[in-house]
């Protein structure tokens, strides 16, 4: 059975050591972080944290309770995707030849990418969206070769007024 996707969003105090602290966290329960985001916020001293991790629900009520005991720690919860925008997005270098560039660029325009960079052998490209979107494009272009891949983790915002 597949574990279900869990989006959990924290806001901390911009200090030195809050991301291990947090990190510790997961790790003492045996909970895999896969996807990490951290930026400031719009005052400066909080930073907000988006993390996605893969497992038990009743483990991560657990966590989030302890990240909530934590001093740097002003709010942590887990959203509910119904409630809330989520994008991320992800850089994708590419091989081209002279057979495939007309192919692959179309490929691009359909999954609304960005081209960022051309050359004889290769594009560079950005894709956002959300997570599904993102899997399905890299899916359609991989039979074309991915030289590489970078991408972001999960972004996200409440929906109405209510703060993220």
């Amino acid at each position: 059975m597949t574990q279900p996707i869990h989006t959990i969003s924290l806001k901390v105090a911009n200090a030195p050591g809050v991301l291990s602290r947090i990190a510790a966290v997961f790790a003492r329960r045996a909970y895999n972080i896969d996807s990490l985001v951290v930026s400031p916020a719009l005052d400066g001293k909080y930073s907000r944290m988006t993390i996605t991790a893969v497992g038990d629900p009743a483990t991560l009520v657990q966590i989030i309770k302890q990240c909530n005991k934590l001093i740097d720690v002003i709010t942590a919860y887990e959203h509910d995707p119904d409630l809330t925008i989520e994008k991320e997005m992800a850089l994708l270098k590419v091989t081209v030849t002279d057979q495939t560039r007309v192919e692959i660029l179309q490929v691009i325009q359909h999954v609304h990418g960005n081209t960022l960079d051309l050359s004889d052998n290769a594009v560079v490209f950005q894709i956002t969206g959300n997570s599904e979107s993102i899997d399905n494009s890299i899916h359609m272009i991989q039979k074309y070769g991915i030289i590489e891949m970078v991408r972001t983790g999960k972004v996200l915002v409440t929906k109405g007024v209510e703060s993220t």
